[in-house]
C-alpha cells in the first residue's frame, strides 16, 4: 500500500499546517478556568430575577451581564469543539464538548427568565429607559427585536423548561456526528494508479472526480452501500431532528419549523418558497447541461458517479496548497490591498487545519468567536475544489474579521441568512480572474465545467436539498412517519426530477440524505443558494466600480446591527425580489450554451 495513501495521525502533520488556538485558549487550564467562572456569572445573573424591568439600571446590568455570559459560553464551547474536531476519537475532548454543551443549557436556562420580564414593558417604556440611560442605547437593536417576536416568546417557567430540554435536543446531531465521523469504517477501494485507499467522508467526492470510471463506480457503490447498512439508525436520528424542530415551533406558536426557523433572521417563507420556483423554472438549463456531460463523457448512460468528474479529461489541474495561496491572491486583487492584507495574515498566522487526519471532522468551515482569530477547518486534497474551498472559508473568516472589528460584540456575528455570501463572493472573484486569465481551448472547458458544477451544487443541489429538507418537515407536521424506505424514495424522487431524463438515478443515490450533516442544522441550506444569487451580483458589482466595493466592504462591517434583508439592501442587492436568483440562473444558462459551443 502507498503510504501517500494512508490516513496519517494527527502528530504526523506538520505544525504549520495545523490551526494555533492559542487566542482562543492558550491552554486547557485557561479553559478550565472559565468553565468555572461561568458558573459565578450564573449566581450573578440570577440575583436578578424578578428585578429587571424596575430601572433602567437593572435593564443595563442584566444586558451587560447577558452578553458577558453569551461571549464567555461561546469561547468555551468553541474551544471544546474545535480541539474534538482535531480528532473526534479524543475522549477528553468528547468530554468537553459534552460539558460545554451541557453548561450552555445551564446558561438559557439561569437566564431564561430575562426576555419575559423585558416582555411585560411596552416599546414606550423601553424608549424611555433609553433616554434616560444612554449606554442602553447599545442593545435598541436587540430590544426592537424581541418586541418584534413578542408573541413567540413563553412565560419563564415555559422557557426555563425549553432551555433545560436544550441539551437532549443537541442529541440526535451529536450521534449523527460520532457515527458519522469516529465510528463509522468504510471499506479500501483501488485508485486509478492501482493504490489501495480507504474511504472517508473528506475523500468520497475527490475520489469521484476520478478519471477512472470504475474507480468512480467502485468508491460510489462502496460508500453508500456502508451508509445501507445504517439506514434505519440513520432515520431515527433524522426523523429526531425533525420532530425537534416541530415541538419548538408548536411551543413557540409557530405554523410550521420553516417559519419559526426563518423568522429568527426576520426573512418570509416567501423567499424560501420563490428560491424554490425559480430553481425549477429553470431545471431545464440543468437538464441541458446533463446531455452536454453525457455527450462529453461519451457514455451511453450518464450515472450518478459520473456527474463529479471533470468532463474534460486531459487537463489534470493539481492544485498543491502553497500554489493555491498564490492563486487565491491574485484572484481576489479587485477587493483592494486592505482585505488582501487580511487574507494573507490568515494564510500566515495558523488560522488554518489543512490538512486531513485519521478522526479529523469532515468537510470544512470557518468558526471562531468574538475574541479569537476567524479559523479555518479544511480536509486539504489539492484539486480545484480544495482550492475554491479555501477561498470561499477565507470569505467567511474575512466576514468574521470585519464584522467583529468594526461592530460591539452583541452585534459582530452576522446573520446566518447572508453568510454564504462573502465566502461566495471570494470564489466568484477567482473564477472571474481564471477565466480572463486562460488562454487554451481545453483549459477554459474545465475552468467553464468547474463553474457549472458550483452551480449545480450550490444553487441547485442546495435548492433540491431545501426542497427535501421541506419535503421530511411536511411528512411529520402532517402526522406521516419517516421511515428509512420512505425518506430514500423521497430522495432519489428529488434527484430524477432534478437531474432529469439522461442521468440513469442509481439505487445507491437514495442513501445520499444519511450522510449530509446540514439536515441536522434547521432550514439552513437554502441560503447557500440565496446566498450565491446574492455574492454574483456582488461581484459583478465590485467588478465595475470602486464605489460598489466601499459598498461591499460596508455589508462585511454591518454584523448584526440591522436585519439581514436590509444589510444586503444598503448594499445594492435586494433579496426579497427574484432579480438577484433570476440572474444568477440566467448566467448559468449562458455558460450552459457557451459549453456547448466549445466542446
Amino acid at each position: 500500500m502507498s503510504e501517500a495513501k494512508v490516513l496519517k495521525e494527527r502528530s504526523q502533520i506538520s505544525e504549520e499546517y495545523k490551526w494555533d488556538l492559542s487566542s482562543l485558549y492558550e491552554s486547557d487550564e485557561k479553559w478550565e478556568e472559565d468553565f468555572n467562572k461561568a458558573n459565578s456569572l450564573f449566581e450573578k445573573i440570577a440575583e436578578y430575577k424578578g428585578k429587571v424591568t424596575e430601572s433602567s439600571d437593572n435593564l443595563l446590568a442584566v444586558s451587560n451581564l447577558g452578553a458577558e455570559i453569551e461571549r464567555l459560553i461561546g469561547n468555551i464551547m468553541t474551544y471544546a469543539k474545535m480541539k474534538l474536531d482535531e480528532d473526534t476519537r479524543e475522549d477528553k475532548y468528547q468530554a468537553y464538548n459534552s460539558r460545554s454543551h451541557a453548561l450552555a443549557v445551564k446558561a438559557n436556562e439561569v437566564t431564561s427568565f430575562i426576555q419575559p420580564e423585558i416582555l411585560k414593558l411596552d416599546q414606550e417604556t423601553i424608549n424611555k429607559y433609553i433616554q434616560s440611560n444612554s449606554e442602553l442605547a447599545l442593545y435598541k437593536q436587540k430590544f426592537d427585536e424581541l418586541m418584534r417576536k413578542k408573541e413567540h416568546v413563553l412565560s419563564y417557567e415555559e422557557e426555563s423548561l425549553l432551555a433545560k430540554a436544550g441539551d437532549v435536543a443537541e442529541l440526535p446531531y451529536n450521534v449523527f456526528s460520532m457515527l458519522s465521523d469516529a465510528d463509522l469504517k468504510f471499506p479500501k477501494v483501488k485508485d486509478e494508479n492501482g493504490h489501495e485507499v480507504e474511504l472517508s467522508q473528506g475523500n468520497l467526492v475527490p475520489m469521484l472526480l476520478s478519471k477512472d470510471r470504475t474507480v468512480r463506480e467502485n468508491v460510489f457503490k462502496n460508500f453508500y452501500n456502508t451508509l445501507f447498512d445504517y439506514k434505519n439508525t440513520f432515520a431515527s436520528m433524522l426523523g429526531g431532528v425533525v420532530k425537534r424542530n416541530k415541538f419548538y415551533a408548536n411551543a413557540r406558536k409557530y405554523g410550521s419549523a420553516l417559519e419559526a426557523s426563518l423568522d429568527e433572521n426576520n426573512v418570509p417563507t416567501s423567499v424560501y418558497d420563490n428560491l424554490l420556483k425559480a430553481v425549477h423554472d429553470n431545471l431545464p438549463a440543468m437538464h441541458k447541461y446533463m446531455s452536454i456531460r453525457k455527450r462529453a463523457l461519451g457514455v451511453e448512460k450518464l450515472h450518478m458517479y459520473d456527474i463529479y468528474t471533470p468532463i474534460v479529461k486531459d487537463v489534470d489541474m493539481k492544485i498543491p496548497y502553497d500554489e493555491c495561496k498564490k492563486t487565491i491572491l491574485k484572484g481576489l486583487q479587485p477587493m483592494g490591498e486592505e482585505y488582501l492584507g487580511y487574507v494573507e495574515k490568515g494564510f500566515d498566522s495558523r488560522w488554518i487545519d489543512v490538512y486531513e487526519n485519521r478522526g479529523k471532522r469532515s468537510g470544512a468551515y470557518s468558526w471562531g468567536t468574538y475574541d479569537s482569530e476567524p479559523f479555518i477547518l479544511l480536509n486539504y486534497h489539492d484539486t480545484l475544489s480544495d482550492m475554491f474551498t479555501v477561498a470561499h472559508e477565507m470569505g467567511h473568516s474575512l466576514h468574521s474579521y470585519y464584522s467583529r472589528e468594526n461592530q460591539p460584540f452583541i452585534y459582530g456575528n452576522y446573520s446566518i441568512f447572508v453568510a454564504e455570501v462573502a465566502s461566495t463572493t471570494n470564489e466568484a472573484l477567482l473564477m472571474n480572474h481564471m477565466l480572463n486569465n486562460v488562454t487554451d481551448k481545453t483549459e477554459r472547458l474545465y475552468l467553464l465545467n468547474y463553474y457549472l458544477e458550483q452551480f449545480r451544487t450550490t444553487v441547485y443541489r442546495q435548492a433540491m436539498f431545501a426542497e427535501y429538507e421541506k419535503m421530511i418537515h411536511t411528512e411529520v407536521e402532517e402526522g406521516r412517519a419517516l421511515t428509512a424506505d420512505n425518506l430514500c424514495k423521497m430522495y432519489k424522487e428529488l434527484n430524477e426530477k432534478y437531474y432529469g431524463p439522461d442521468v440513469a438515478i442509481d439505487d445507491e443515490i437514495a442513501i445520499e440524505w444519511a450522510r449530509i450533516p446540514h439536515f441536522y442544522y434547521n432550514f439552513y441550506v437554502f441560503q447557500y443558494s440565496t446566498g450565491f444569487s446574492a455574492a454574483i451580483a456582488f461581484s459583478q458589482r465590485i467588478l465595475e466600480n470602486k464605489e460598489n466595493l466601499d459598498k461591499y466592504i460596508g455589508f462585511l462591517k454591518s454584523g448584526n446591527s440591522d436585519y439581514p434583508i436590509n444589510v444586503l439592501k444598503k448594499a445594492g442587492v435586494d433579496m426579497t425580489t427574484t432579480t438577484p436568483v433570476d440572474n444568477a440562473l440566467k448566467l448559468f444558462s449562458k455558460l450552459v450554451d457557451e459549453m456547448d459551443e466549445l466542446i
